[in-house]
């Protein structure tokens, strides 16, 4: 059962339907393999009394030859920061360590429409604040790359939505969903050796999912290949009154041909010349010129292009990020819910010392830093400007798709650090490292997914990013599919 576990979500579906296994024997299975890769640190909640019910209930439909989709009967995890019905959603924090929302979010009910088992909620950086998954109050989450077993030493897995990828790349369930605001699905994704895929902005609903900035976060999915990615997006994609952000065209499923059907010729690939970062590895670099030699061979028609104000897109992102920050996180006031201090000598005691006891310094921080930027003496200096350089970001993807088609971009600037070299540098240090690649794409709100390449001198995961314009997602996934195809990228060692 551990190798349909190893394998893809089709190969699992055809298994289930032809009888060949049950759901429950492999939601089972799922559940065996987590609890015995609990070093790993990628859950937080091992949801087996929900899951079980879940897979029970495949069970019955797959008896009568009536499952709800491909994915009934699919083990998948998601993130600890979208609300689960009577399940704990803590986003890895003091502030909602007990809490249990009571009601679910948008993405984890239609999961459950298409009859996916929970396996479990996922580990995280606190609030989503992070590029490493590595100040949980749970602990960090280790790589399972470049693990060696007794060692204290390991890898990052990147973050903040490192606990799903590792859920994924370890083969506990088939595919998570994480949250994506500057990077944190395509980061662990390419330091996990994962497809991982941010959505147009309002392509999948955020109800439900607890905001860190409310104008760039994007459900994204973590799966080991493409076509589980489509597979998982045809089931969460498309309009939620609940969410106002939601787009209201409606969503066509995306039906990808097998790979010797795909092909790149005049396909036009944009290489942007700025995310040739100084600090960009050699490995990553070569990686990159690899494939964009490789994409031009079988036809495309590769160019180099121009997004100028890439630069200040990290300085914007960090203005806007914390701003909004200092906005969602007024609500943990220590009266309606989360952490309450004792301290009830007055009610501004009370937020002060509930904030204080339920943040760590990082969230704390990005709330003051946020509260600085929005009085009204800064406010024109720090949020406004900010905003106009935004809009300069949006405008230069905008300009370029006259030119090319999609782009083609390192995903990180190096494979995954050290956990002992990581936490050297301050929070904003490493987003601002770590989210260089990725982070432009969100300011702008465009689709782009993360694939595995190959493998660094080091056994560890080296990946590329693909970028298309809004609602583009057909032919980004279709040309991630078709590198993988080419690549042939070995998920488990």
């Amino acid at each position: 059962m551990e190798k349909v576990l190893h394998s893809n979500i089709r190969t699992a579906a055809r298994l289930l339907l032809e009888k060949h296994i049950k759901s429950t024997d492999l939601l089972k299975t799922s559940f065996i393999k987590a609890k015995n890769l609990k070093k790993y640190n990628a859950f937080i909640t091992l949801t087996e009394n929900e899951g079980t019910s879940q897979a029970e209930n495949s069970l019955q439909r797959f008896q009568l030859d009536k499952p709800k989709s491909e994915l009934d009967g699919i083990p998948i995890a998601i993130k600890d920061n979208f609300c689960t019905n009577n399940i704990k959603t803590t986003c890895a924090s003091k502030m909602l360590e007990n809490f249990v929302p009571a009601y679910n979010a948008t993405v984890y009910e239609r999961l459950q429409d298409s009859g996916a088992c929970l396996v479990g909620k996922t580990n995280l950086d606190q609030f989503a604040m992070g590029a490493g998954t590595v100040d949980s109050i749970y602990g960090p989450t280790k790589n399972i790359w470049g693990y060696k077993e007794g060692s204290e030493e390991f890898y990052i897995s990147g973050g903040s939505s490192g606990g799903s990828a590792i859920a994924v790349s370890s083969g506990a369930c088939f595919g998570a969903i994480g949250s994506d605001t500057g990077g944190s699905t395509r980061n662990p994704a390419s330091y996990c050796g994962l497809v991982g895929l941010k959505p147009t902005y309002g392509l999948v609903s955020r109800h439900g999912l607890i905001p860190l900035v409310n104008s760039m976060d994007v459900p994204g999915i973590l799966t080991r290949t493409v076509d589980d990615c489509v597979s998982i997006l045809n089931a969460v994609a498309g309009f939620d009154e609940k969410d106002s952000t939601s787009l209201t065209k409606p969503y066509n499923k995306i039906r990808l041909p097998p790979f010797n059907k795909l092909g790149v010729q005049g396909l036009r690939v944009g290489i942007p010349i700025e995310y040739h970062s100084e600090f960009l590895r050699d490995e990553v670099y070569d990686t990159w010129n690899e494939i964009a030699n490789i994409l031009e061979k079988y036809g495309a028609k590769i160019k180099q292009v121009s997004l100028r104000h890439t630069e200040f897109s990290i300085v914007c992102y960090s203005i806007l990020n914390q701003c909004e920050v200092a906005s969602n996180m007024a609500r943990y006031d220590g009266i309606e819910f989360g952490l309450r201090a004792d301290n009830h000598s007055s009610t501004e005691k009370l937020f002060a010392t509930s904030r204080s006891l339920g943040f760590n310094e990082v969230v704390r921080n990005r709330i003051l830093t946020g509260n600085y930027f929005l009085l009204t003496r800064n406010y024109e200096k720090y949020f406004n400007q900010a905003l106009k350089v935004r809009r300069l970001i949006s405008n230069d993807f905008d300009n370029v798709w006259e030119d090319v088609q999609v782009l083609l971009t390192p995903t990180t600037l190096s494979t995954a650090p050290l956990y002992k070299e990581f936490i050297q540098k301050t929070n904003r240090d490493q987003c601002a490292l770590q989210d260089y690649c990725t982070q432009p794409a969100n300011m702008a709100g465009i689709p782009a997914v993360s694939i595995p390449i190959k493998l660094s001198k080091n056994g560890l995961p080296l990946s590329l990013q693909v970028m298309g314009k809004n609602l583009s997602e057909p032919m980004i996934l279709a040309l991630a599919k078709f590198i993988e195809g080419i690549v042939e990228f070995k998920h488990f060692t």
